[in-house]
């Protein structure tokens, strides 16, 4: 683990991966957290049920790079605080020896980073203290290249990340810079929240993060399919959460598969 020190947490003010942790039932989190989170269900009923429903995606995903792509590397970029069903727990429940680099620039995630360094002895788990701003310095890092080996397969997992990164950011070029460093036959996952299925109300609970500091910004699905340019997606393509694999979970079965404002997306490398 990245010997940084742990710099001082605000508990003051509220914090997307704290907000996402009360949505998740979690416990860590503070007022501010929970104020910011009941403005933005005010605003969106349903969004603990997403909250979760993303969560259950990223178990779906990991089953499926782990099991039918034959992955046994992982890079996690913006892990956030852990919770149960973190990448390690269900690739090394399929193939022990899989490895796992978490990578996310928040101290809130270091102070907790112990939890995701219960690696099965025939694998390995690591964090790093690191920014997807900056990507060169992600594959640049000492401890990467102890865990993963870039000439294998790698998946690179950016669940619930993107949003948090506007057109002046250029994420598409940060996500390609990390692609291109990656041999052919790895893996992009993508999760995304969209106001393609209710424009007003995630228009309110973007005005409450707005308002809280919190930078949030949904994107359309042609915005989220380009980040998967060049790539080989796989089945079904980039459709909403729950109709990502469904079969293969029914933790959060509903009628209506758009209830859940978030696409999804998994694609190999050529």
């Amino acid at each position: 683990m990245s010997s940084d020190p742990t710099p001082q947490i605000n508990t003051s003010i509220a914090h997307s991966a704290r907000v996402y942790d009360y949505w998740l039932g979690g416990k860590d989190n503070f007022a501010a957290d929970r104020a910011l989170g009941d403005a933005m269900v005010q605003a969106i009923p349903t969004l603990p049920v997403m909250a979760r429903a993303n969560r259950d995606l990223l178990g779906r995903a990991v089953r499926y790079l782990t099991q039918k792509a034959g992955i046994r590397q992982f890079l996690d970029i913006g892990t956030g605080i852990p919770t149960a069903g973190n990448i390690h727990d269900v690739s090394q429940s399929i193939a022990p020896e899989s490895r796992v680099l978490y990578v996310d620039h928040d101290p809130i995630v270091l102070a907790h980073a112990r939890a995701l360094m219960a690696s099965r002895p025939e694998g390995r788990t690591e964090f790093i203290m690191a920014d997807l701003r900056e990507p060169e310095a992600i594959l640049a890092h000492p401890t990467l290249e102890k865990i993963l080996d870039l000439d294998r397969p790698v998946a690179l997992m950016l669940v619930a990340i993107l949003m948090y990164f506007d057109n002046e950011d250029d994420p598409y070029t940060l996500v390609r810079t990390l692609l291109d460093a990656l041999p052919s036959g790895s893996y992009l996952t993508i999760t995304h929240p969209t106001a393609d299925f209710d424009p007003e109300s995630t228009g309110a609970a973007v005005a409450a993060a707005t308002q809280a500091g919190i930078k949030l910004v949904p994107r359309t699905k042609a915005e989220v399919e380009k980040f998967f340019a060049g790539l080989e997606v796989v089945s079904p393509g980039v459709v909403p959460v729950l109709s990502w694999h469904p079969g293969e979970a029914n933790e959060w079965p509903a009628d209506d598969p758009n209830s859940v404002w978030y696409y999804a997306g998994v694609a190999r490398k050529p």
